[in-house]
């Protein structure tokens, strides 16, 4: 199963459920003058990195907007100008294909590994640094802080999905502490006390700190 890294509050701007909205987006090049349903959520992540000016709806057409948009964002990236959404456009505007039965298997290894204020190595992982380093062996280079994950990247969901980050808050500060979540209301963390475990959602000490999840 495949699913894509994107940036925070699309699905509410297109006025999709989460889940459903970036089903697709990255595995077709997008051309001007095309049409097609991706378009939409083309529009909706240049419009969050300000590139997308038009004021009507969204659409599924890859007009003289959409294709300025592109343009102005591809430049800006230092890529090559041609209005075209392939996947190096695609991997600047932040969409990554996530193979999540590789990533939770890839996650598992590593069970028993202690816990490293600072870590990003099977030497010795903080939470952040996990997520990091195990999105990091599918080429995926994510924020290195659970509050940059928290606030950058993916887009909010109601459920956790299997590959799924998700969040706490275990300072009473905001976010701080995140997992992965790998099914059967568990998740896989790295955790000052036990290192690389797996811990149950329902948790008398996680299930209060609980934030929210974002897929990816």
């Amino acid at each position: 199963m495949k699913k894509f890294i994107a940036t925070t509050a699309i699905a509410s701007a297109l006025m999709l459920s989460p889940l459903q909205a970036f089903a697709n987006i990255g595995d077709v090049t997008l051309k001007p003058a095309q049409t097609h349903t991706d378009v939409k959520q083309l529009q909706a992540l240049l419009k969050v990195k300000s590139y997308f000016n038009y004021t009507g709806s969204y659409t599924t057409y890859y007009g003289s907007y959409t294709t300025d948009a592109v343009k102005r964002f591809q430049r800006a990236k230092g890529l090559t100008a041609d209005g075209i959404s392939g996947s190096t456009t695609y991997k600047a505007l932040g969409v990554y294909k996530v193979d999540n039965t590789r990533l939770i298997h890839f996650a598992k290894k590593f069970m028993g590994v202690p816990y490293v204020w600072g870590g990003t190595s099977p030497s010795g992982f903080d939470c952040s640094g996990f997520i990091y380093y195990v999105f990091k062996e599918q080429g995926i280079y994510l924020p290195r802080t659970s509050s940059a994950l928290y606030s950058n990247i993916g887009l909010r969901v109601s459920a956790p999905k299997a590959g799924d980050l998700v969040f706490f808050n275990t300072s009473g500060s905001g976010v701080s502490h995140v997992g992965i979540y790998i099914g059967n209301n568990e998740f896989i963390s790295a955790t000052s006390s036990k290192g690389i475990a797996v811990y149950s959602m329902s948790n008398s000490y996680w299930a209060p700190k609980y934030l929210g999840a974002k897929t990816l």
